[in-house]
């Protein structure tokens, strides 16, 4: 069985993550999605939530053999933790390539049969970052088309509820 790890920070999961999700779900059994605590970011939604959100756009794009857990530490540990021979990136351009690829040379150092698996972005999603739709959202922006529309409305849901 080939079992993949798919891990980020995730805040938001974007249209862009799920592309890299839906096809790496065809390469592998399971993919494994990881939402690392990341103690260096300030993350808009908790972890359970972001969790919550990608797990709700899983559910809607169909794909049913991933599934969504949180991992506080490195990415090697989340790997082994859940037996996956595979780290899953996504690359939007060559800056996310020179930063996934140094960050390969520690994970193979930690961990040397984890094999990364680079999947290039959709054309059509290489501007669409979680720190671009966090900051559209700030200013109030409209995000649809930037992120699952079930993430929308659970956002929606989450702005309303904190507004009141």
């Amino acid at each position: 069985m080939k079992k993949a790890v798919f891990a980020g920070s995730f805040d938001p999961f974007t249209i862009g993550h799920l592309d890299v999700l839906r096809r790496a779900a065809v390469l592998f059994d399971e993919v494994c999605v990881g939402v690392l605590v990341n103690p260096e970011k300030r993350p808009l939604f908790s972890p359970e939530e972001r969790c919550a959100m990608i797990e709700a756009a899983v559910r809607d794009a169909g794909i049913e053999n991933a599934s969504v857990m949180v991992f506080p530490g490195l990415l090697v540990d989340f790997a082994r933790a859940v037996g996956a021979a595979y780290n899953v990136r996504g690359l939007r351009n060559g800056m996310d390539f020179e930063y996934e690829y140094s960050m390969e040379y520690f994970n193979r150092r930690l961990c040397p049969g984890l094999e990364t698996v680079y999947l290039a972005a959709d054309p059509a999603h290489v501007q669409i970052s979680s720190s671009a739709v966090r900051m559209l959202m700030a200013s109030g922006a409209g995000i649809d088309g930037l992120v699952p529309d079930q993430i929308c409305k659970i956002i929606a849901e989450r702005v309303k509820r904190d507004e009141q």
